[in-house]
């Protein structure tokens, strides 16, 4: 029988651009759910933060900002500033991350590869956002 289970993970970083952790967060989850063969989604319900899955390493983290930050960087030219926001490059960093994961699930816990990590990516903090974490299987 197929079996479903949302939760909402709230956050409310203190810094523009945060990288945290989720792993162990999405895996209770997923253990609270019950199910056994089946994938979790795991995303960020806002335009200016993004979820991956990589390597836990401190100095990775560090490129991964730095490669956002150059590919991104902020400048007060960007057309989305007209609207008053002065958020453009945190909406770009977001498409080059993308929002959302999906990790498939397996003897009820998370498959991952060994160094694998799942990490929400903030580029717009210092305000209350959200994350959706939904399981579906068997």
């Amino acid at each position: 029988m197929m079996k479903t289970a949302t939760e909402y993970l709230w956050f409310h970083c203190k810094n523009l651009r945060e990288y945290v952790n989720l792993t162990d967060q999405v895996e209770a989850v997923v253990a609270k759910s019950g199910v056994q063969e089946g994938m979790v989604l795991v995303s960020a319900m806002h335009i200016t933060a993004a979820v991956y899955v990589n390597d836990a390493e401190p100095g990775l983290i560090e490129d991964i900002d730095e490669w956002v930050q150059r590919l991104a960087p902020f400048r007060q030219d960007y057309k989305h500033h007209r609207t008053g926001e002065t958020n453009g490059d945190a909406h770009l960093k977001s498409l080059l991350i993308h929002h959302q994961v999906i990790v498939p699930i397996t003897h009820g816990r998370l498959d991952l590869g060994p160094w694998q990590q799942i990490y929400y990516a903030e580029f717009d903090g210092r305000r209350r956002k959200r994350l959706v974490i939904k399981v579906m299987g068997e």
